[in-house]
């Protein structure tokens, strides 16, 4: 059965100020988005949904079905305040939704095989999803889901401090848990350092971080449900409280469900964190077509 790649596009982008889902980085104006549907489409996987907000539904078809009609089967999910809320009322403050775990239970009727979750501004190279493809092919089960884990070296910015998960791992390079890292950095001794409280504390540069690359059975869909149901009776009245993926993946860890597998890439990952990252991004796609990596137009 191929695989499926579900796209989180439905954020707002606070930190960088627009629609970085939708800006051209590529040389014929081609996203970020487009780099990742490319490779999944020569990687084995038959069908991409996004989860988009409604309110943006129509020009980001307009942008994407032209593009890939006859290629690829195509979805679209709304993530929506009130999906999968059961009786819980939503309190008036609350204006966003979720949080990415629940973006990816707003796609449980659209999925019904093994499937991939990456970000929409993310840059996770063909090797990822390579890999990912194969797992999800060969391997993925209700017992045995998967993470990418690049290089910790291979995910900073030039231009500010950044959050990563770093993973430990055990000796069969299972996930046995995600530690959210904030304020990363290279310091003056070009040692790549962490700050917690008021202390700094130095991490390796091969160390395995998750940027939210993925791989589920679609098993995963009932449990996200009861683990959201949890949470939103416990912090559902907090109005910036969020439902991340790997909270699902701490869950199924620690409730004996199955196992994690992290598949490490040597991929470069790039992404636009800080607006001033978008120049490094148009290089390093330029640098990629230049090396033969990509066509210089995708979508001939």
């Amino acid at each position: 059965m191929q695989p499926t790649l579900l796209i989180l596009a439905a954020g707002m982008a606070s930190r960088y100020g627009s629609m970085k889902q939708i800006q051209g980085f590529g040389p014929n104006g081609e996203t970020i988005m487009d780099y990742s549907i490319y490779d999944a489409i020569r990687s084995g996987f038959k069908k991409i949904v996004f989860i988009i907000r409604k309110d943006f539904a129509e020009d980001f078809k307009n942008i994407f079905e032209p593009k890939l009609k006859g290629r690829i089967e195509v979805d679209y999910v709304y993530q929506d305040l009130h999906s999968f809320v059961g009786n819980y009322k939503v309190p008036a403050e609350r204006t966003k939704p979720w949080g990415t775990a629940h973006a990816v239970l707003c796609a449980k009727n659209a999925i019904a095989e093994p499937f991939a979750v990456i970000n929409a501004d993310d840059f996770y190279g063909h090797d990822s999803f390579k890999k990912a493809s194969s797992f999800l092919t060969n391997e993925c089960n209700e017992r045995l889901y998967s993470i990418i884990g690049y290089e910790l070296a291979k995910t900073l910015s030039e231009n500010g401090s950044v959050s990563r998960g770093v993973c430990e791992v055990d000796k069969d390079n299972n996930l046995v848990s995600i530690a959210e890292r904030v304020k990363i950095y290279r310091d003056t001794n070009n040692k790549i350092t962490y700050e917690e409280g008021d202390k700094k504390y130095e991490v390796a540069d091969d160390s395995k971080v998750s940027m939210n690359f993925w791989c589920f059975a679609p098993s995963v869909f009932p449990f996200i449900e009861k683990i959201f149901d949890e949470f939103l009776q416990k912090n559902g009245s907090n109005p910036k409280a969020e439902f991340f993926i790997p909270i699902i993946g701490d869950r199924f860890i620690a409730e004996g469900k199955g196992k994690i597998k992290v598949i490490p890439t040597a991929a470069k990952w790039f992404g636009v964190t800080y607006k001033e990252d978008a120049p490094e991004v148009q290089q390093s796609l330029d640098r990629l077509i230049n090396s033969g990596a990509y066509p210089e137009k995708l979508w001939k």
